[in-house]
């Protein structure tokens, strides 16, 4: 070969080492990421919100309780987010979406078993969270999202029993809560169980999240008793409101936001045809049932009352979640009026049995909760968007009883269950460890009490007792 042949020869080899590069990976499987990519980035930026909403929830909560129980309420709501990461680790994610059966994970307990699928692999190890392979983000991206719908569900109970209740004795609850109650019932539904089997419908977790957390709420309220001087011997409610009704707006506007997390990241992809049209649904309901809360309070007491309008938001927002993607502007508009007056009546109601919370929690997670869950089997319209393909018609839609009856059943068999499961732990707590506060300390305030601390170290607080009329 000569010295003149030498460097065309080896250009021609160096041009052809990319075409035979090119001709292996040809007929090598190709393999696009770019969707797994984006439906990952969404899934964990909506989980983002949706964590940042233990931050709504501190400042709601503190706002709407008694300065002297300003630390107890922060140091639960910043400590429930850890217990229910441990919790839901150990058991409570194996429990709800593991393969097992009709009613119980069996599998994927500490997490054992392996990826449900792999991207690169094109699913073909299917592993143990079968109820999970819809979307195709990994494994630890789908735990972590399931995981802050976990801790929400945790964080209702927390204002609910505020006020009296032992900064252990939470503890305790809120491991059962996000390890066994809520991870079983959720099983049902979104676990691949019995109610998703029989065609009920939860987007986003009115029955899921708001409804296990405000059943499991109103039995502690029950088991634990109103606060010292709510009620009078004649059942008259002694009004107890909150220190910082800026702290409880500023809150009201984080879950607002976060609430763009909670609703259109359940589809756990970038569904463009989809995510826009929950978004919309989700913020003209929580608008609509503020407007209607502040009128009802409106025309009840003859001013209108930021704390109601607050908890309005909040239930038109909980009352979108289950059919953020399934109904209609028009609906989720009507919803929101609905949600917002319910939530008024149920403050009313559970005042009027002496079920004490301090923060409504009950009327706006559970009454709406179960409220938005009907809703679906009211109002589901298929075409709204390709998210709502997989529902029946509702009951207005001309559906009939097709898709309300499963929402019903849900919501009568999740609340039997959770009711007496979290009853049960409350009792055992109760038994072992022990509830409430002294009435001593709770007069006192359980920051000092519970944590030797103040909130507010530079004001004497002076709270009158309302024992004599007890």
């Amino acid at each position: 070969m000569s010295k003149r042949c030498a460097p065309i020869l080896l250009v021609l080899l160096l041009l052809g080492i990319p075409g035979v590069l090119m001709a292996q990976d040809a007929a090598a499987p190709q393999i696009d990421n770019t969707k797994v990519g984006m439906d990952t980035m969404w899934t964990l930026v909506t989980a983002f919100l949706v964590f940042f909403m233990n931050l709504g929830f501190a400042l709601v909560e503190s706002g709407l309780c008694r300065a002297k129980n300003c630390v107890n309420i922060l140091f639960k709501n910043y400590i429930v987010f850890s217990v229910s990461s441990v919790a839901f680790l150990l058991l409570g994610f194996g429990l709800m979406f593991g393969d097992g059966n009709d009613y119980i994970g069996m599998s994927g307990l500490w997490f054992a078993g392996g990826a449900d699928n792999s991207p690169l692999t094109g699913a073909a190890y299917q592993g143990v969270y079968s109820a999970l392979n819809w979307t195709s983000v990994p494994l630890s991206v789908k735990f972590f999202f399931q995981l802050v719908f976990a801790g929400t569900a945790a964080t209702i109970v927390s204002g609910a029993v505020a006020e009296r209740i032992k900064f252990g004795a939470f503890f305790l609850f809120c491991f059962a809560m996000v390890g066994v109650i809520y991870p079983i019932g959720g099983h049902w539904i979104w676990g691949g169980g019995w109610l998703a089997k029989m065609g009920m419908f939860d987007f986003a977790g009115s029955t899921v999240v708001h409804s296990i957390g405000g059943w499991a709420a109103l039995s502690g309220i029950w088991i634990l008793g109103p606060r010292l001087g709510k009620y009078n011997k004649a059942g008259k409610v002694n009004p107890m409101p909150g220190h910082s009704l800026t702290s409880a707006t500023i809150g009201v506007f984080v879950l607002w936001f976060g609430w763009f997390g909670f609703n259109p990241g359940s589809t756990m992809a970038l569904d463009w045809g989809s995510i826009g049209h929950i978004a919309a649904t989700t913020n003209i309901a929580a608008a609509t049932a503020s407007i209607s809360a502040m009128l009802a309070m409106w025309f009840i007491s003859g001013k209108p009352d930021l704390s109601m309008t607050l908890n309005g938001g909040l239930a038109g927002l909980v009352a979108i979640t289950a059919p953020c993607a399934f109904v209609s502007m028009p609906s989720a508009f009507l919803i929101g009026i609905l949600a917002g007056v319910i939530v008024v009546g149920a403050v009313f109601f559970f005042d009027s049995v002496h079920l004490d919370d301090p923060v409504g929690a009950t009327s706006v997670h559970l009454a709406n909760g179960v409220f938005g869950t009907l809703c679906v089997g009211l109002f589901a319209d298929p075409s709204v968007c390709p998210a709502a393909s997989v529902v029946k018609p509702g009951l207005f839609m001309g559906g009939g009883m097709a898709q309300l009856m499963p929402q019903l059943i849900g919501i009568a068999a999740v609340g039997a269950f959770v009711l007496v499961l979290s009853s049960a732990f409350w009792f055992l707590i109760k038994m072992v460890y022990g509830l409430r506060v002294t009435p001593e300390e709770e007069i006192e305030g359980l920051d000092v009490g519970e944590h030797g601390n103040v909130a507010y170290p530079d004001f004497r607080q002076v709270e009158s007792s309302h024992l004599a009329s007890r």
